[in-house]
């Protein structure tokens, strides 16, 4: 039976719903930006003439859009708002959090449990997820790419929608109608195991036959039946578009836009089961050792016991750091 999992980690909570060591859902909150549920006063750093809409600030510095405003708000003003969605990372930017004004008292946002709670499920505080596919959903997301019987997946992350390639082979129609129903139960578990939410675009092979692209659309009806969302039907080019709800980013996006802090968050979480004697010594590029904060190294000290060592290497892949016990 599948069960909610929640772990909470150095840096980061994760949350998976797990059934026989296979992950179904993943959730991701990386602790210290602005989460839905996050409720205090803020700054209007800036609005518009006549706009119900502006721009705050809130202590921790990160800025959010504000909608709702009240005809009294000035710039410079304290306004007590309440966050209803988190900040999305893109390529070159990140769209500002979504936050709305608010009577309700100072809290902090949900917590990857408390949220989960919220939802009717009932999740399960755990020191480490047991034996489960975490690393390879986490490779899986790191490198954008999901292989399945007969092809491979391919997302691509972009300012309007997060894009879904399947790419395989065959030349011929029955080789396209074959890949693109291959794909379907793929994209829908990516989809789960990434938390994809917000509009997103598959790009199937093209079918000229007008019951091949039927035959999709209702398996891939079929597929996510049990998830929220609006669908386009598949066009004569291949193309559906899925619209659904966004609250947070997807794993994908956490790790795209923050390749090194990942990577730091992942080593630390290696370390933290490191069973040989000795110091911990975490092996990394230069540019993972760079995001290692001070509280995360003496956490990792404070759960494990022991002294804690850094040694960089540049010629180590981002994503290829280990951690090793070696002689005090």
């Amino acid at each position: 039976m599948a069960e909610w999992l929640v772990e909470h980690g150095i840096g980061e909570d994760r949350a998976v719903l797990c059934d026989h060591g296979r992950i179904l859902e993943s959730r991701v909150y990386r602790r210290g930006m602005l989460g839905p549920g996050h409720v205090s006063d803020a700054r209007l750093v800036s609005r518009a003439k006549g706009s119900k809409r502006g721009t705050v600030q809130f202590a921790s510095g990160e800025e959010a859009l504000v909608s709702g405003l009240a005809v009294s708000a000035s710039e410079g003003s304290t306004i007590r708002c309440k966050v209803v969605r988190s900040q999305v990372p893109e390529r070159d930017r990140r769209k500002l959090a979504h936050a709305v004004p608010t009577n309700e008292a100072p809290t902090a946002a949900d917590t990857l449990f408390d949220q989960l709670t919220a939802q009717g499920c009932k999740p399960k505080l755990v020191r480490r997820f047991p034996d489960c596919d975490w690393n390879e959903l986490w490779l899986e997301a790191w490198n954008g790419a999901v292989p399945f019987d007969g092809g491979e997946l391919i997302f691509a992350d972009t300012p309007a929608m997060m894009l879904i390639d399947i790419d395989g082979g065959g030349n011929d129609a029955a080789d396209a109608r074959l890949l693109a129903l291959s794909a379907v139960n793929p994209i829908a578990e990516s989809i789960g195991r990434f938390n994809l939410s917000g509009s997103i675009g598959i790009d199937f092979p093209t079918l000229q036959a007008k019951a091949d692209r039927k035959a999709v659309d209702q398996a891939i009806e079929a597929a996510l039946d049990h998830w929220p969302h609006e669908r386009t039907a598949m066009n004569g080019f291949g193309f559906i578009q899925i619209v659904a709800r966004f609250e947070r980013p997807s794993l994908i996006q956490h790790i795209h836009y923050a390749r090194a802090a990942s990577a730091a968050c992942l080593l630390l979480r290696k370390a933290e089961h490191v069973t040989e004697p000795g110091a911990l010594q975490l092996n990394c590029h230069p540019a993972v050792a760079g995001k290692f904060q001070d509280a995360w190294l003496a956490e990792l000290s404070r759960r494990t016991g022991r002294e804690v060592r850094t040694a960089m290497d540049p010629y180590l892949a981002l994503e290829a750091g280990f951690a090793q016990a070696v002689p005090l």
